[in-house]
């Protein structure tokens, strides 16, 4: 393709120099050269690109600075960020302070093309929108200030093929936003492949994640490609990311250096495209100051973050999110339902809905199973959604005077070993809200071992 300007290459090793123009040149672009800031920044004002590409280890200025006044002058350039391994924080900030993308030495050809093409094919757009259209993204519903945030960001950053990092409570949509940001990418037409690293034991989430070869354990009895090879061409969208295994976490991280595979019983690696999307429900810097996750991984997937916020910050939200579910489960579900009444729509502006959107779905999934009618009304509301906003907790029944303590002996008397599992299993999740992760630190076991044990429970 040829470009409408040349673009501007900024680099002060003039080897680097000569290979990074002769592989853009190969590929059809003119390029101008400039070896300091102060001649980047004049030949960008005469030139006017539309892509810069920028190394922000620069003899005479801080590239990161250079970038901000480019962009301050003309906010539709798309600034490609060249870094070493040693700055890659800095790459990270270019990121935050605008850049499309960035670059981390050494790269292979077709990666160095293809982010300066797919940069040149995002044209004026990364822009934020505004208004409701910013947020017309299929799948998030929501007119909110937040959402049309996370519908700028997600606009923004799709183009790229930065990773992205998804933050926020559990049932907030994370999976919706990563799907998002591979719909609106140039990869669109490649796979989404969407991994759980909670739900998988540790022992087999590496063959999930990479692949393995026959052979390589006990039960592989034929070659698997794994998600990173599925998502070839694609996205990779890794879930719970803070639930992956600490002893896999530097495979990850090489793999994100090297775009290579090597399948469990292989000593041949295997390079693929993927773009890493991540999404967690807990504080990802609390994971890593914990030491349950390794600070460089975390800078590498932690390019462009994005938060989904809760349900509770979403002002008139959660009454679009409930129209929509409850006119797509009345014609599922052969209903005359059309619209939630005044005094439900105005008890869902109060709830907290701890559970999120995922919880706004279930009680109208719930109304319309059981009921019909033209309009929603209180009556027809699950009795959970009926209790007010933070209710104060119910002291538990005083215990009669005549009641002796119970005794455990006698509690797990007749009961079998897999019995007594479960129940503690249970009643730790209970005490924790039902959260499998919180159930599963108190019990000392991997949060993969209690969504194996409930499956296995639920089959049986």
């Amino acid at each position: 393709m040829t470009d409408p300007r040349p673009l501007l290459l900024v680099e002060d090793t003039p080897s680097l120099q000569l290979v990074y123009r002769a592989v853009l040149e190969a590929a059809g672009h003119a390029v101008e050269l400039a070896g300091t800031a102060a001649d980047g920044l004049a030949l960008f004002r005469r030139l006017e690109p539309d892509c810069v590409l920028l190394d922000i280890m620069l003899p005479d200025r801080d590239g990161l600075a250079l970038m901000r006044d480019m962009l301050a002058e003309r906010p539709g350039t798309r600034v490609i960020v060249i870094t070493s391994n040693g700055s890659i924080n800095k790459a990270v900030e270019a990121m935050r302070a605008g850049a499309q993308d960035f670059l981390v030495k050494p790269f292979d050809e077709a990666r160095f093309v293809a982010a300066v093409e797919n940069a040149l094919r995002a044209g004026g757009g990364a822009a934020p929108r505004s208004g409701a259209a910013a947020a017309a993204i299929p799948g998030l519903a929501g007119q909110s200030e937040p959402m049309q945030a996370v519908a700028a960001r997600i606009r923004s950053v799709a183009r790229s093929m930065a990773s992205v990092f998804i933050t926020g409570e559990s049932g907030t949509g994370k999976e919706l936003a990563a799907q998002a940001v591979h719909d609106l990418s140039p990869r669109a037409r490649g796979p989404f492949i969407a991994l759980n690293c909670g739900a998988i034991p540790p022992d087999l989430l590496e063959s999930e994640v990479f692949g393995h070869v026959r052979g390589a354990f006990t039960g592989a009895v034929s070659d698997k490609p794994g998600a990173a090879v599925a998502a070839d061409g694609g996205t990779l969208f890794l879930d719970e990311i803070c639930e992956m295994d600490l002893g896999l976490q530097p495979k990850l991280l090489r793999f994100l250096q090297t775009s290579s595979v090597t399948p469990v019983g292989s000593t041949r690696p295997r390079k693929v495209d993927v773009r890493i999307v991540c999404a967690t429900n807990r504080d990802p810097l609390e994971q890593v100051r914990a030491g349950r996750f390794r600070e460089d991984l975390y800078y590498r997937l932690h390019v462009v973050p994005i938060h989904m916020p809760p349900l509770r910050e979403r002002g008139d939200d959660v009454i679009e999110i409930a129209q929509a579910a409850l006119r797509r489960f009345a014609a599922e579900e052969g209903r005359r339902f059309a619209d939630l009444s005044p005094e439900v729509q105005a008890l869902f502006r109060r709830l907290p809905w701890p559970g999120n959107v995922r919880q706004v779905l279930n009680v109208m999934r719930n109304v319309v199973v059981l009921h019909d009618g033209p309009a929603v009304t209180l009556d027809m509301l699950p009795q959970e959604a009926l209790l007010p906003p933070g209710p104060a907790p119910v002291p538990p029944p005083a215990p009669l005077p005549a009641a002796a303590p119970p005794d455990l002996g006698q509690m797990l008397a007749g009961r079998t070993l897999a019995e007594i599992e479960r129940l503690a299993i249970e009643a730790a999740i209970a005490r924790h809200g039902g959260s499998l992760p919180r159930a599963a630190r108190e019990l000392g076991v991997a949060a993969s071992t209690l969504y194996r044990k409930r499956e296995a429970w639920t089959a049986g």
